[in-house]
């Protein structure tokens, strides 16, 4: 497999790079962190900025309101973007390399119409409604329930982990349409619908994370009504359409996060001649073995996308692999960068800090790392499952 870039797509990296130099420097200061509608705006305004430039959804297809490019392109305007320091998708996230992805791949041609320009243009904000306090790993055991009624749904019930849910403007939700039971799968009676958030009936309460930051929230539906029309693929179909989701969750999502994490690598090394703790020679080891593992997970990168290319850019399962061992990385990069900061992995206001608790929840989030070791093995390997 050829892992080299074209001419034309190394083109087309100097035309991007070229557009960013321009950009960046008037970009307005980044918001508190904590402030959401602030940073709702701020992101939402990069956002609008790229859609103007022709950078939205670059590969998306063009029937879905993208450009058509090749994944390799993508690719390529991730790795630009972050290395220049551009802002990442931030409070759009869900709808940009969740939602967005699966209404492409799955929605009808009127469903594309409706939610994918939004999407790319910054005007919507999606968020992401799976996980409830008795299904996280065991996603398939979700119980909101939602009941067909005429030309509607009446959805009852709650979520947890919602990402972003305080300033979303709409929800991927996951409900089950079919009660579970003896004599059929529990995964078989799961729909995938879009929910506007402002229906009569839905109640958010934000979530502190150990970081003190609130992007999750807590999400509680009393009879929300959701039109049919909302439904993404057939009723009772909805745990294919999430496999679709946790594809490009797990195989797209994290990209842009390799080549910070590459960044942040060689911060550490410069602090650490600094400090004088680069003397230490289990550290330098430490740091020589990071920066080949993120190395080989920017190829593992590479071989995913070619692979997506050729099967219509869905990611495959090698996604699991991926965020299996990148959960981990991430968790090794940061507990590296506390022996750089020695006391100063105590001060919460460091970047690095903040981190490093953040990273904690990799390996829970988009499938648990034992979740991704089941896929592997079952999918990739063909071991039997276990009883």
């Amino acid at each position: 497999m050829d892992l080299t870039y074209t001419e034309e797509e190394e083109e087309f990296r100097a035309r991007l790079r070229q557009w960013l130099g321009q950009v960046l420097p008037g970009l307005g200061p980044k918001p508190d962190p904590n402030d959401w509608p602030g940073r709702r705006t701020y992101d939402m305004g990069w956002q609008r900025r790229l859609y103007e430039a022709g950078y939205a959804g670059l590969h998306w297809p063009v029937d879905a309101g993208g450009k058509g490019a090749t994944p390799t392109q993508h690719l390529i305007f991730l790795e630009e973007t972050e290395r220049a320091g551009a802002p990442y998708v931030g409070a759009n996230f869900v709808g940009l390399l969740h939602a967005g992805p699966t209404i492409a791949a799955e929605g009808t041609p009127e469903q594309k119409r409706k939610w994918l320009p939004p999407i790319l243009s910054g005007d919507e904000v999606w968020c992401q409604g799976f996980s409830e306090p008795d299904a996280g790993s065991d996603l398939a055991a979700l119980r909101t329930k939602a009941v067909r009624d005429g030309d509607e749904y009446v959805i009852t019930g709650s979520k947890i982990w919602t990402s972003h849910a305080e300033v979303a403007d709409w929800c991927e939700l996951l409900v089950r349409t079919d009660p579970i039971s003896d004599t059929v799968p529990k995964h078989r009676g799961i729909s995938w619908l879009a929910m506007p958030m402002d229906a009569p009936g839905v109640t958010i309460r934000p979530l502190r994370t150990l970081a003190g930051s609130t992007e999750f929230a807590e999400m509680f539906l009393d009879e929300v009504r959701v039109p049919v029309a909302n439904r993404v693929g057939a009723e009772n179909d909805g745990w294919r359409v999430t496999m679709v989701t946790l594809s490009f969750e797990r195989g797209t999502a994290f990209v842009g996060e390799v080549v910070a994490c590459r960044r942040t690598l060689i911060a550490l090394a410069t602090e650490a001649r600094k400090n004088g703790r680069w003397d230490d020679p289990s550290l330098r080891r430490k740091l020589a073995l990071l920066s080949a593992e993120f190395a080989a997970l920017w190829r593992l990168t590479q071989w995913n996308v070619s692979e997506s290319e050729a099967t219509g850019g869905v990611p495959g399962i090698g996604g699991s692999v991926f965020k299996l061992r990148y959960s981990h990385a991430r968790q090794e990069l940061y507990d590296t960068a506390a022996e750089v900061l020695g006391a100063g992995a105590l001060d919460l206001d460091h970047e690095w800090v903040l981190d490093r608790l953040s990273s904690l929840s990799y390996t829970i989030a988009a499938g648990t790392s034992q979740i991704q070791q089941n896929i592997i093995a079952e999918r990739i390997l063909g071991l039997p499952k276990g009883r």
